[in-house]
């Protein structure tokens, strides 16, 4: 059994998005706590997690996407192209039938479902807030100054409780100190292989856009989580890219006792 008594909250302090990954890869094979998933995705499976992380990004637009050195034989977590679509995918509301939101539907286009009776049956109508937060906080920023901590952006809701699969992303609160736009994110739960890179790529590209429509300079990323992430299938992957072969060896047989 795991022998924790407290949580065991880590800070990671990285110089791009590059290192931020490869940090938290080590990291979590040294203190990740591993459990059996009862609700979410992979159900079923286990998965290793950290506590409570926050991870400090000081030059996130450096190196944006994560390098896999020559010759280890595993695949990138994701490339610049994905990435360019990703951010198309948090500029804009485009929805399809099947998808109850996206993070740009939140961002740009959010709205609200409405329970309406019409001819003795109840329909659900989706009612639009006619807000667009990216470009509501640029224009707070531009026209009100940078002495505000009202500048937040919010990806959930209530009702998200309710979903099969709720956001991760809940938060995107913003400042702007020393002439540098900053992110301050939270993530509730957050897949360190696939989600991670992509996430805060595609994040540091709306970053940069909305720095230089306010007219100040990229700044950093926080990233906060008290679930950041691995499925087993990718501890194997993690192993060989941080050289830890043996890492997780004391873990699983605890797990088993």
């Amino acid at each position: 059994m795991d022998e924790r008594e407290f949580l065991e909250p880590v800070f990671i302090d990285a110089f791009d998005l590059d290192d931020a990954w490869f940090q938290c890869l080590a990291y979590i094979l040294d203190k990740g706590h591993v459990y059996t998933i009862t609700r979410g995705s992979y159900e079923g499976q286990k998965r290793l997690e950290f506590d409570f992380v926050t991870i400090r990004v000081k030059k996130p637009g450096h190196q944006i996407i994560p390098i896999i050195p020559e010759g280890m034989s595993i695949p990138a977590p994701t490339d610049m192209e994905y990435i360019q679509g990703y951010l198309n995918y948090l500029m804009t509301g485009v929805k399809t039938e099947t998808e109850d939101y996206t993070y740009g539907e939140r961002l740009v286009e959010p709205k609200v479902k409405v329970k309406e009776s019409a001819g003795g049956k109840d329909m659900i109508r989706e009612m639009p807030l006619e807000v667009n937060q990216i470009e509501e906080v640029i224009r707070i920023y531009k026209e009100k100054g940078f002495g505000t901590n009202q500048a937040i952006m919010e990806i959930g809701m209530p009702s998200d409780i309710k979903l099969v699969d709720p956001p991760c992303l809940r938060l995107i609160d913003t400042r702007i100190r020393y002439g540098k736009l900053i992110f301050i994110l939270y993530f509730r739960s957050w897949d360190l292989w696939g989600g991670f890179p992509s996430n805060l790529g595609g994040l540091q590209l709306v970053k940069q856009y909305m720095a230089e429509e306010i007219g100040v300079e990229d700044g950093e990323i926080i990233a906060v989580s008290k679930g950041l992430h691995l499925y087993d299938y990718s501890w194997e992957l993690a192993k060989i890219r941080t050289n830890k072969p043996n890492a997780l060896a004391g873990q699983r047989i605890a797990q088993e006792k």
